[in-house]
């Protein structure tokens, strides 16, 4: 079954994705089970985009109750399940205008039109990015990154956009001018390695947009609804930006995502300058906000409970293993193993003895990104595999 299945995928399917070994049947709270009726750990949890495990019920009961209202009707109409999650989310945000895309790389490029406006008032329409992000696939977020890997012979690329180096605040001094419209940051980038933005690196940012009068666009794409402790990881410093765009966890496992936006951006957009035919789907945002309220619901304090039990069983491993384990990155349920080696050897080490799901992010971090319901138990699972597959 599972070698006739993907024999047909790769003869159907671009082969653009390198697939784990398995076919899946279903899943469950924070484990994935296969046709061959193994049982997976799910460490992964759909890239940051499972945040309430699989089959929450909530989840399904709010899906189920909008698909027998409708599924899609079109922005044409006033719908009151969208208009409630963009409350939600200004509520929770301290922003006041939301727009509905189907996913991260759109509300990227939403983000980079909605700066590009607002700048050229002022003439201003440089966009700078920095080392090591990751925006997404399209031609507009793929200007933004630096990773050969993901831009090879497919340019050129948008016009006046910079990546210069993250976290150093003399770059961003010696690049920032009067033309700059915008920078975009991860607060800690995912596929950059878990990598944490800087007090030091918001300090100056504070101080240039003082000078420059510039945007700041925070991609939280990876980093919101919860996943570092806080419902977005601005929240951990005191700095709001201008700009977020939301997506994998907004969706509840559903394709959703957002450009959040200060009331100084509400009218940059006028009527048709912007829009989607399928963003803000009524079943997604239905799914949305049922993650939002089990969020809400205890599973926020459960994110820095777990997230500090999970890192301080890593620092102890990275205490026994100090010459393989170089560094424990990351906040709340967003963590990785900095490793003297290459990660996929763990991601597969994990994989193949001990059914466990993780990924490697840029080479050499083990990225851990599991389900925002995981408990002790399962921390306990996945640390002493750690132990096992790190002293073999």
């Amino acid at each position: 079954m599972r070698a006739e299945l993907i024999q047909k995928e790769q003869k159907s399917i671009f082969q653009t994705y390198k697939r784990f070994p398995i076919v899946v049947e279903k899943a469950e709270g924070c484990y994935i089970f296969d046709k061959d009726g193994s049982k997976y750990l799910d460490f992964l949890a759909g890239i940051a985009v499972n945040s309430m495990g699989y089959a929450h019920p909530k989840i399904i009961a709010a899906i189920e109750e909008q698909v027998h209202k409708y599924m899609h009707l079109s922005n044409y109409f006033y719908q009151d399940v969208q208009i409630e999650l963009a409350e939600k989310l200004c509520e929770k945000s301290g922003l006041s205008r939301v727009f509905f895309s189907n996913s991260g790389t759109e509300a990227i490029e939403g983000a980079i039109k909605l700066a590009r406006r607002w700048g050229s008032a002022y003439k201003k329409n440089e966009i700078i990015a920095f080392s090591g992000g990751f925006h997404g696939r399209t031609l507009g977020a793929l200007s933004i990154m630096d990773k050969p890997v993901y831009k090879d012979k497919m340019g050129p690329f948008i016009e006046n956009s910079k990546i210069i180096e993250y976290n150093n605040p003399d770059e961003l001094k010696k690049h920032i001018s009067d033309g700059t419209a915008a920078i975009f940051f991860e607060y800690i980038q995912g596929e950059g390695g878990i990598s944490s933005v800087s007090e030091e690196f918001i300090q100056s940012v504070k101080e240039l947009k003082k000078k420059y009068n510039f945007l700041v666009v925070a991609d939280e794409i990876q980093t919101g609804i919860g996943r570092t402790g806080k419902f977005f990881a601005f929240q951990h410093f005191d700095f709001t930006p201008d700009i977020m765009t939301l997506s994998k966890a907004l969706g509840g496992g559903l394709p959703l995502g957002a450009i959040l936006a200060g009331e100084h951006l509400a009218n940059v957009w006028e009527r048709t300058m912007h829009g989607t035919t399928l963003g803000g789907n009524a079943v997604a945002c239905a799914a949305g906000l049922a993650t939002i309220n089990a969020l809400e619901d205890g599973v926020l304090e459960n994110v820095n409970k777990i997230g500090d039990y999970l890192k301080s069983k890593l620092i102890d491993l990275q205490k026994k293993h100090s010459d393989k384990v170089l560094e424990v990155r990351g906040k709340g349920l967003m963590q990785g193993l900095f490793l003297s080696f290459d990660a996929a050897k763990l991601v597969n080490s994990l994989l193949e003895k001990h059914k466990i799901l993780t990924n490697a992010a840029s080479g050499k971090v083990l990225r851990l990104v599991p389900p925002l319901i995981i408990s002790e138990k399962e921390v306990d699972i996945l640390v002493e595999a750690l132990e096992k597959c790190l002293a073999e």
